[in-house]
């Protein structure tokens, strides 16, 4: 099985920059199994927007975070 991978990986990486794209794509969604998922993470996506957006929610820099996630744990 190994030796596959090695063979498929050399053959991968001497193709063009946009056919190893191709690639990439085809088998990032040979992966996505559950579109029901995608779906509800999307939504999910859609309504932070939504709320950022709007200001309903406020938003923390990274070490704002940090430091409250620390504290709670």
């Amino acid at each position: 099985m190994f030796e596959i991978i090695e063979e498929l990986e050399s053959k991968a990486l001497s193709l063009s920059t946009m056919q190893r794209v191709r690639l990439v794509e085809r088998l990032i969604t040979s992966l996505d199994t559950e579109p029901d998922i995608e779906d509800a993470w999307a939504e999910e996506i859609a309504k932070r927007c939504a709320e950022i957006d709007h200001g309903t929610v406020t938003l923390l820099s990274g070490p704002e975070t940090l430091a409250q996630l620390k504290s709670e744990f």
